[in-house]
């Protein structure tokens, strides 16, 4: 089965790199530049092709691509290349591999609202007593009784925008307390519900979790809340990718925490194995896609992040050069994306040594 996961993961990178490589491409020639290769993977090449000025190829590890084009990284004097063009055109090319990377993710979100059976909203449609694994008894629900009340719409939990009930979701996974400030929509008026609680339960391994004492209501699916949903999951997800970066570079989290290529399919392979514990293929294949959908978008805005070597630093040169009117130096912009680029090398070097401890 592990040959499974790994071709799966492999085919879901492959797609990812493709969509991204391709926004490149496809800005780099409707701009008018010459572009020398395209190219899916990295490291030793398996083999390629040439059509018209552009050398296709295919390489061997299935961690990334490029689109490589005249003039990108040194002085060219041909009218065609990269750094002979208008900023705006090259600032477009650049930024256009991420984008493609988010409008493939909102896509996936659309078509996976659209085959849903309702649209989840994130108004209390009932609430249900917790039960106690151990003794079995039951008691009424907490939130319930310190202020959340039936056909609340959730607005605000703990000072964060609640589009979708991602954004609750999430909220649960980091509190601490189990006490939540909240604001809802009652009757068509705001209410402000300071400390609603819910019970927490600790766990053998010392972890715990919030017992979720309430549903929500179920909406009717048309393509206006297809379309409205889609929407507010994709700003959810987006906001929980920062949020996590945010995290990791104050210290909450560490290398350890993150997973690279050997971690993914790690995870896809607990999601496909879902099947075998009774879950039904309708639903992990939405559970797949979802999880293809987090990485998309996750893949699109880290590649705009200023870092070195990817496309926001490339971006950011841009507006650099928009501003003093004057390009920064090839060799130079060039040596600060490649020591970008070792050190993200070196990370992920890291993060896959983690992911294979992991394992054993």
């Amino acid at each position: 089965m592990i040959f499974l996961y790994i071709f799966i993961a492999v085919l879901i990178f492959y797609v990812i790199i493709i969509i991204h490589e391709l926004g490149h491409f496809a800005a780099a020639k409707l701009c008018g530049i010459k572009v020398n290769e395209f190219s899916l993977g990295m490291g030793p090449k398996l083999f390629s092709w040439g059509r018209g000025e552009t050398k296709y190829s295919l390489r061997a590890l299935p961690v990334g691509g490029f689109v490589s084009m005249e003039g990108e990284d040194d002085s060219s004097s041909d009218p065609r290349a990269f750094r002979n063009k208008k900023v705006w055109q090259r600032l477009i090319v650049v930024l256009a591999g991420a984008v493609m990377n988010l409008v493939l993710g909102f896509l996936i979100l659309i078509i996976l609202t659209a085959s849903s059976d309702v649209i989840i909203s994130t108004t209390v449609d009932e609430f249900y007593p917790t039960v106690d694994s151990e003794t079995g008894e039951s008691t009424p629900a907490l939130s319930n009784s310190t202020g959340l009340m039936e056909g609340d719409r959730i607005v605000r939990v703990n000072g964060m925008r609640i589009y979708t009930d991602t954004d609750i979701s999430y909220q649960f996974q980091v509190d601490e307390d189990a006490v939540f400030d909240m604001t809802v929509i009652r009757d068509g008026q705001r209410v402000e519900l300071p400390a609603v609680e819910f019970r927490r339960s600790v766990l053998e391994d010392g972890s715990s979790y919030i017992h979720i004492d309430f549903s929500v209501v179920g909406e009717r699916v048309t393509p206006a809340s297809v379309i409205s949903y889609s929407s507010g999951k994709f700003v959810s997800v987006a906001r929980i990718i920062w949020l996590s970066l945010t995290d990791l570079i104050k210290g909450k989290y560490s290398i350890n925490d993150l997973s690279g290529p050997v971690g993914i399919v790690g995870a896809i392979g607990d999601v496909v194995s879902s099947t075998q514990e009774g879950i039904p293929v309708s639903q992990m294949l939405q559970d797949l896609f979802s999880f293809v959908a987090f990485i998309t978008i996750n893949v699109g805005i880290f590649n705009l992040l200023p870092v070195p070597a990817l496309d926001g630093a490339r971006a950011l040169f841009l507006v650099i050069e928009a501003i003093r009117r004057k390009p920064i130096k090839p060799e130079h912009e060039g040596l600060v994306h490649f020591i970008g680029m070792a050190a993200l090398l070196i990370v992920m070097l890291l993060v896959t040594v983690s992911d294979i401890s992991k394992l054993f």
